[in-house]
């Protein structure tokens, strides 16, 4: 009697470990040709984040999202000359830095210098907010860390969002989300909003388990200001990026992880000695 006894609430034990919830998403999303047809999306994103509507020092909102809108990168760091990967982490620390498998990034130039504003690509782009945009360089993806505001501890967030420019074609300019242990959570396509037109794209999250996002931006690729990496296929660059603040990163266990915790849990401190040295 008492090894049924124990052997249900083994079994009791288990079911109760390996209930788990997937994090559930909220998606935001719109297309349009201009900025004013996307702007209630954008604002209902921010709404959804919180914080206050006035930007603080690095693009902070009230400690609870932070904004990259592009347009302080200065000349130095805008287009001929490569933004550095930890620029919204090191120079303006904002808690992101990128990575690609291209060869950098590039954030456009300001009008009135000697480099072409939009990559040189005024018929294809239009702006968000005037008048800097960004893109990987000699590849479609970035990705995008999260990390506690100037330092390098690890960090996740409870939502992303973002405005491409120039979606032709659905099906190739996408946002994945993954959680602490890098597994996929999330992957939506952007609208398409035709040339020269604006697309926001952003998610949020119950759990704040994003880790890591990764951007496909159309298939075509920029190499240098005016010039692409293939002639016909779609190009697409980026304007405002909008996230939650990022916070301290938690590793949560899949529910098979979990579920063997509980066992050990039990075995070491429940279950009789005798009944251990059967097993």
């Amino acid at each position: 009697m008492k090894r049924f006894t124990w052997m249900a609430a083994l079994a009791a034990l288990l079911s109760a470990t390996t209930v788990w919830s997937a994090p559930v998403f909220t998606t935001f999303e719109a297309a349009s040709s201009n900025a004013a047809g996307i702007t209630p999306t954008r604002d209902a994103f921010r709404a959804a984040i919180g914080g206050g509507t006035a930007g603080g020092a690095n693009g902070s909102f009230g400690g609870l999202r932070r904004e990259i809108n592009w347009d302080g990168v200065p000349d130095l760091r805008s287009d001929p000359n490569a933004l550095p990967a930890d620029f919204f982490n090191a120079t303006s620390p904002r808690g992101v830095v990128f990575s690609t498998p291209g060869t950098g990034f590039l954030v456009s130039a300001n009008a009135g210098g000697a480099t072409p504003t939009l990559f040189g690509f005024p018929g294809d782009f239009a702006t968000f907010s005037a008048q800097k945009l960004f893109t990987a360089v000699d590849s479609n993806i970035t990705d995008v860390r999260f990390f506690l505001p100037g330092t390098t501890t690890s960090a996740t967030t409870s939502a992303f969002g973002l405005i491409f420019t120039d979606v032709e074609v659905l099906g190739e300019t996408r946002l994945e989300f993954f959680d602490a242990v890098d597994s996929l959570i999330f992957s939506r396509d952007a609208l398409a909003s035709g040339n020269q037109g604006l697309s926001f794209l952003g998610a949020t999250v119950t759990d704040g388990a994003i880790s890591r996002v990764r951007i496909t931006a159309g298939l075509n690729t920029i190499r240098a200001n005016g010039l692409l990496g293939h002639p016909n296929d779609d190009v697409v660059v980026m304007d405002d990026f909008i996230y939650a603040e990022p916070m301290q990163a938690r590793d949560i266990p899949e529910p098979s992880s979990l579920a063997l915790i509980g066992v050990a849990l039990f075995a070491g401190l429940v279950l009789p000695r005798r009944l251990r040295r059967q097993v």
